[in-house]
């Protein structure tokens, strides 16, 4: 059976928009995507087609999307990823050792488009931080060598280099989703409804 993650962009990290795990999983329900589950607090859902009839992560992350304007009235950017997608991801890392030693601070920037790698090799070039940049599978990856909350990569810079709007995952996350997206039916995989 296929699964896809959905991740939304800039939820749950101030007081403008809140999207709670069960609205999360509700929209899933109403688009009829089947076997809903969210992981975290931060806008991450694993589903599979159901009976929604779509076949391709943008069609699921769109189905997503409208479903969760209907419920809360508001635009929530959402980008869609396959396992396969997800599996791309997990062997392109060009930064194995931070996935290791330091992967809170090793983040996947993944864009609502494609990645301008000219423009992420000009960023890279200009940028008077330690942090390591590289680009594989679509996606971006940042490794904060000297931690994200005092770095000049902020979102809309990497957005303005990656040539369209970004949300991050912690190589944590993008682990936890690709093992979801695996083995959804595994007992061991809890969702999380915080």
């Amino acid at each position: 059976m296929a699964y896809f993650a959905v991740l939304l962009r800039a939820v749950n990290i101030g007081p403008s928009l809140r999207v709670s795990a069960a609205d999360l999983r509700g929209a899933a329900d109403d688009a009829g995507l089947g076997a809903a589950r969210t992981l975290l607090n931060s806008g991450n859902l694993v589903v599979t087609p159901g009976t929604s009839g779509a076949t391709l992560p943008d069609d699921v992350a769109r189905l997503v999307q409208e479903c969760l304007a209907a419920r809360l009235g508001q635009d929530v950017p959402a980008v869609g990823l396959s396992a396969a997608q997800l599996d791309a991801i997990a062997r392109a890392n060009p930064f194995p050792a931070a996935a290791r030693d330091d992967p809170s601070h090793l983040q996947v920037h993944v864009p609502f488009g494609d990645v301008d790698e000219a423009g992420v090799a000009r960023l890279d070039l200009a940028n008077p931080g330690r942090e390591m940049l590289a680009t594989g599978a679509g996606v971006l990856y940042v490794h904060y060598v000297d931690g994200i909350g005092r770095s000049k990569l902020t979102p809309r810079v990497i957005d303005k280099a990656v040539g369209a709007p970004t949300t991050a995952r912690n190589w944590n996350t993008i682990t936890k989703l690709r093992a979801a997206c695996a083995f959804s039916d595994d007992p061991a995989i809890r969702e999380d409804t915080r």
